[in-house]
């Protein structure tokens, strides 16, 4: 069998060899050839098996979830699930979690909170420029005016709803009801007006409010907070 050794040469290489190779050579050069050829050849070819192999046994798992579904859809239990779910869902709207921050007073308090805050960062306008540097303090009170007091109470107890009606009253409806506790959504039915939920305690954290019913007015650049037992006769913001 006869080999051509020049495919095998590189073309950038052809020009610099001479045009008879001497046997030598022309034995060196096939014998690189067969070399690069061979590893080739080895790269690629197929290794072959190398020890048993076995089908995936594993059911797919959307498959079983499906299976499974489908199988408690026919034996009803799908139907009680949902049920179950949109009890709790419900529930969980009719009912938050109260507030356990808070309790039913027992020492009347009054006391004032300056919602004065400062700046962290820079605050830019839309073309970049500086609106207020960081370290600005700012109050909303210059802004804007709490034109509502804000009631907190408990509507799981009946004494702070009564309380509560009675202060709602006295201030001539101008009060934004707030739960710490209880069903607003009874409550709202029950007095046809608008009752809000402090959820997880945010507003009587910021407040410092740890006793109900509190309620809170401003004056001035301040906002002055009332907490009140359910037997007291009159507050006096």
């Amino acid at each position: 069998m006869k080999i051509r050794i020049a495919p095998c040469l590189a073309p950038s290489l052809a020009p610099r060899l001479p045009r008879r190779l001497t046997t030598r050579s022309a034995q060196v050069a096939g014998a690189v050839c067969m070399t690069l050829l061979s590893l080739h050849l080895v790269y690629a070819a197929d290794a072959g098996t190398i020890g048993p192999t076995y089908d995936i046994a594993e059911p797919h798992l959307l498959h079983m979830i499906e299976q499974r579904l489908r199988a408690k859809e026919r034996a009803g239990e799908m139907a009680k699930l949902m049920e179950q779910a949109r009890a709790r869902g419900t529930d969980a709207v009719q009912h938050p979690e109260p507030v356990t921050a808070v309790h039913a007073t027992t020492s009347p308090r009054t006391f004032y909170v300056d919602p004065s805050y400062t700046l962290e960062r820079n605050v830019l306008g839309s073309q970049g420029e500086l609106l207020f540097p960081a370290g600005t303090r700012f109050n909303p009170l210059d802004v804007v005016t709490l034109s509502r007091h804000l009631l907190f109470f408990d509507a799981r107890d009946s004494k702070q709803v009564h309380r509560a009606q009675e202060l709602t009253a006295r201030y001539q409806g101008k009060v934004k009801a707030i739960l710490t506790g209880g069903s607003y959504l009874d409550l709202m039915k029950a007095w046809r007006l608008p009752v809000y939920y402090d959820q997880q305690g945010v507003l009587v954290h910021k407040l410092g409010i740890t006793q109900v019913p509190a309620i809170v007015s401003q004056e001035g650049r301040r906002l002055r907070i009332d907490e009140v037992k359910v037997n007291d006769a009159e507050v006096s913001p």
